[in-house]
């Protein structure tokens, strides 16, 4: 026999010899009984599930542990949609929970949730939120989540009990847990047939701040309070006849809501339609606006900017941080009237990653004139570029002239070495509220202010992209308007809806008005009245 037959006849014995171990892995009974269970869950067999653990208990030889009922509470909640297993499912359910806490087992958050599931669907929404209240108040490392208190949230509302389901958003609040549209959409739908139009108001603008574009069923909600007898009793107590004020909250608040309550008298109009590309309801002929951050948040995400900039730099040459970023800030507060900011260094280093690449200063010229032609008060941008790259420039006598025509009109300033020239730009942008020009995408500086949700709406309503194709430039300025439910200063509401097509043009838009505001002419900031 050759050798290497030998070498394999050898390996043959050897691999027949020896007991596949994937196959034939030896579990213990706590093991084996948590991998049937887990069978039992994907199947969704309920029935097998429950002899599984009957027949463990009963036995005493396994030793249950959180895991086992973990996955039997899951199941058990899961089964609930099938009206077959509904009532075993919900019976057999709070059996578990109860022989779960009798033998010193502490349900963790997934658990809590099965059981409030189970609680909602037999209507016990008082205990569905005392298992979430006890478990919050235990504490440690298992924390509740939007799923743990939606149950009791979704169950109060359903059976009407208004309060009940408030006090539920309160408690997610202190929690720090944010609404979602199903959530929001509930508690509107609550308050809307318990007739308090208070809450109804404080739900749409949650709407707003926190969904954008409404599903069907949520249109349908707010189309029935509108057209509904107790929406046209409402008036606002001369309150709303002050157009000045709510004009003057609309500025503070970054447009497209005042929250200043109800505006007008009589009954509501409720139609759908379509808006313009460029904002105009082609229902109402209203202008939709492109909303902004409001102070407060621009102040925050300023402050931040700064504090950020700084630890960057203080981790470099801590006795220069403070000194050099606040130089920045001293003199753009003397020269802060631009607006637009440019990302200098992303435009010139634009697409020429080939062989004779390098710094393109044409490109970032023809955004700096493009940007000076589109501002009507004739503006020139701020360029932030690196020291280094500026004194590369200057040295080269094909582009010194422009440069240096650049720093002494104030459009170019140049971040100093050992600085992030992103947190310059970034923040210049921010405080003075104007455009900035950069196809950076600032996913690290999403990650370094901790993922804020201000972040992207801050974005979409500032940053201008831009692409140059066979050397032109096209500049992709922001929307004209944002696409998220809006409350005019007149009172009136813009809510879009979703919609499966991807063109703005076809999307359907809710527009609510009042023809005795919209109809009255105003006198002095003031609507006039009979």
């Amino acid at each position: 026999m050759a050798a290497s037959d030998q070498r394999r006849s050898l390996h043959h014995d050897e691999s027949t010899s020896k007991p596949n171990k994937k196959k034939k892995v030896s579990r213990n009974p706590e093991a084996n009984l948590l991998f049937d269970l887990n069978s039992c869950s994907k199947s969704k067999d309920l029935s097998a599930a429950l002899a599984l653990y009957d027949a463990a208990v009963t036995s005493g030889e396994v030793r249950l542990n959180q895991q086992h009922f973990q996955t039997l509470l899951y199941l058990c909640s899961a089964c609930i949609s099938d009206t077959s297993l509904q009532n075993l499912a919900i019976d057999r359910g709070f059996q578990i929970f109860d022989c779960m806490v009798s033998f010193g087992i502490i349900p963790n958050e997934a658990s809590i949730t099965s059981v409030a599931r189970l609680a909602a669907a037999k209507g016990d929404g008082d205990y569905a939120f005392k298992v979430v209240k006890d478990f919050v108040s235990v504490g440690g490392v298992s924390i509740p989540r939007l799923r743990t208190y939606a149950p009791a949230l979704l169950c109060f509302c359903e059976r009407l009990e208004a309060e009940k389901g408030y006090e539920v958003q309160e408690h997610m609040d202190a929690a720090g847990i944010a609404l979602e549209e199903a959530e929001i959409s509930a508690l509107l739908k609550v308050s809307a047939a318990t007739g308090q139009e208070n809450k109804v108001y404080q739900y749409l603008h949650k709407l707003r701040e926190y969904v954008g574009c409404i599903c069907e069923e949520t249109s349908k909600i707010i189309e029935e309070w509108f057209y509904g007898e107790k929406a046209g009793e409402i008036s606002d107590n001369g309150i709303g006849s002050d157009v000045r004020l709510r004009r003057e909250a609309v500025l503070k608040n970054g447009g497209g809501w005042h929250g200043h309550g109800w505006v007008g008298e009589g009954k509501w109009i409720v139609k759908k339609g379509n808006v313009s590309s460029t904002g105009r309801c082609l229902t109402c002929s209203e202008q939709l606006a492109c909303v902004d951050t409001n102070e407060v948040e621009t102040q925050k995400f300023v402050d931040s900017l700064v504090a950020l900039a700084m630890e960057r730099k203080a981790k470099l040459n801590s006795c220069e941080a403070k000194v050099v970023f606040s130089e920045f800030q001293d003199w753009l507060e003397k020269h802060g009237d631009y607006e637009a900011i440019v990302d200098g260094a992303n435009i010139g280093l634009y697409q020429q990653n080939f062989a004779d690449g390098g710094f393109s200063l044409p490109q970032l010229e023809s955004v700096v004139k493009e940007l000076y032609h589109k501002s009507g008060n004739n503006k020139w941008p701020l360029i932030l570029l690196h020291k280094r790259r500026v004194r590369t420039l200057l040295e080269n006598p094909t582009h010194r002239n422009l440069v240096e025509e650049w720093i002494s009109n104030g459009v170019l300033y140049a971040t100093p070495p050992g600085s992030n020239d992103d947190w310059y730009w970034l923040y210049a942008a921010a405080k003075l509220k104007c455009l900035l020009v950069t196809n950076d995408e600032m996913r690290d500086h999403i990650f370094a202010l901790l993922g804020s949700s201000f972040f992207q709406k801050w974005k979409e309503r500032h940053q201008v992209h831009y692409t140059f194709t066979k050397g032109k430039l096209k500049l992709e300025m922001p929307s004209p308007f944002s696409v998220v439910m809006q409350e005019s200063e007149k009172g009136s509401w813009h809510v879009p809806v979703s919609c499966e097509n991807s063109e703005e043009s076809s999307r359907t838009w809710m527009c609510i008005r009042r023809e005795s505001v919209l109809d009255v002419p105003m006198i002095n900031g003031k609507l006039a009245t009979s």
